[in-house]
């Protein structure tokens, strides 16, 4: 398997100017491909080859008077910009054929000098020493090493973000780590006052940087917006918070990180609710709550160590009623209002946190069953002597029931989760 490392870098006021050189030329042969791409599409004809727009926009590009300075860059980074830019066309064109799975892939975009700015380099294109990298036509970049590389880099890619830091990322072949094999398994309930709450009854909160740093965000906000575009100040005031957004991208990474290796390394079998994110954020009085946690990408980490130490990662379906299920006999009492965090099971009489409920019934949803570990009070004699044993355990075999309508949770007018 393949995974990335990614590590700091400090270039010479020199190397930065090369390196701007660089990505100036990367953006430019991008923009260039991609203008002559739509331009066949809206003529009619077919999109040209990889090969022919390397020909075409490289090789004889500097050959011609306006694109004769691409020839003081590397070339190999601008011919992985037309395998990226090709690479693109062909996601697109299978998201629109319904041949990928996922999202639907939109078409490629033109770069801009103000996003995020990258440029690869494969073998042949640089080389790594003991406290420095050498990357062509640019110099040996004094580079940071917070951990060392497991094996030979196959490529690099040089990264300029939009708070004017500079890193390099390296793509290494790893092979999986089995960890020592364990019995313990988790569900996991994602929420917005506790980050995660597990099956077992701990809670994580977690750091809400933006939440904590809001006034600070609004100063910079409005000392923004007051400035001319284009000028001096403005592009000081931009840089402000371009390293405010990125201090709170790097604290809440830490966090996430943290977290999901702590969890893979402890459990065998982790269980997860497959929660609609991105249609959350649409309501506009949850969107930056929900954005300061990071729940996707607390997914995407957990899923990337499953796979990498050999551990069990599961996703239970978003319409399962975690919240409004009994972990102890499993009756349902219907939807639960958000500001109701304990209720009271009407069938058996067990007492529920809301969310430790919902961990232990997305558990269970995953197929790993953690009742008998639990230690609720036992269901009424009555409700034993009415059924046989059920799928968990008991002796109660539950069949939906009109709730009481003395149950504010189970009004027909109460909020639903």
């Amino acid at each position: 398997m393949k995974a990335r490392f990614k590590y700091r870098i400090y270039p010479t006021p020199g190397q930065k100017h090369r390196l701007a050189k660089l990505f100036g030329c990367v953006r430019v042969v991008w923009n260039d491909s991609l203008a002559c791409c739509q331009e066949k599409y809206k003529s009619g004809d077919k999109k040209p080859s990889n090969e022919k727009l390397q020909k075409q926009f490289i090789t004889q590009a500097k050959k011609t008077e306006d694109r004769e300075w691409l020839s003081e860059v590397s070339n190999i980074p601008l011919q992985q910009s037309l395998n990226d830019l090709n690479q693109a066309y062909q996601n697109f064109f299978k998201s629109t054929k319904g041949q990928r799975k996922g999202k639907p892939v939109k078409p490629p975009k033109f770069k801009t000098r103000k996003s995020k700015q990258t440029a690869r380099f494969t073998r042949g294109g640089f080389k790594v020493g003991q406290h420095k990298v050498y990357l062509t036509k640019i110099g040996k970049l004094k580079i940071v090493w917070s951990r060392e590389l497991p094996a030979a880099p196959s490529s690099v890619t040089v990264i300029k973000d939009s708070a004017n830091r500079y890193f390099l990322s390296f793509v290494v072949e790893t092979c999986a780590k089995t960890s020592s094999h364990t019995d313990k398994s988790v569900g996991i309930d994602l929420g917005i006052k506790t980050f995660a709450t597990f099956s077992d009854g701990i809670k994580v909160d977690g750091p809400k940087p933006l939440k904590k740093r809001i006034k600070k965000y609004r100063k910079l906000s409005k000392s923004l917006s007051k400035k001319i575009l284009g000028s001096k100040r403005y592009e000081k005031a931009r840089l402000r918070v371009a390293k405010f957004h990125a201090k709170l991208k790097d604290t809440r990474t830490d966090f996430l990180h943290k977290l999901s290796t702590e969890i893979i390394r402890e459990n065998q079998t982790i269980v997860l609710e497959d929660l609609n994110v991105s249609g959350m954020v649409k309501n506009r009085k949850l969107s930056r709550a929900i954005s300061d946690l990071g729940w996707r990408k607390f997914r995407t980490l957990l899923e990337g160590k499953a796979e990498k130490y050999g551990r069990d990662f599961r996703v239970i379906n978003r319409w399962e009623p975690t919240s409004q299920k009994c972990s102890c006999c499993g009756f349902r009492g219907g939807k639960l209002d958000l500001q109701v965090r304990e209720w009271e099971c009407l069938n058996c009489g067990a007492k529920h946190d809301r969310d430790t409920n919902a961990a232990i019934n997305i558990l269970v949803a995953g197929g790993q069953s953690e009742t008998k570990k639990r230690t609720e009070p036992a269901p009424p004699k009555g409700a034993r002597e009415r059924g046989a044993r059920n799928g968990r355990g008991g002796k109660r075999q539950t069949t939906a029931k009109v709730a009481a309508a003395c149950e504010t949770s189970t009004h027909r007018g109460a909020k639903a989760r």
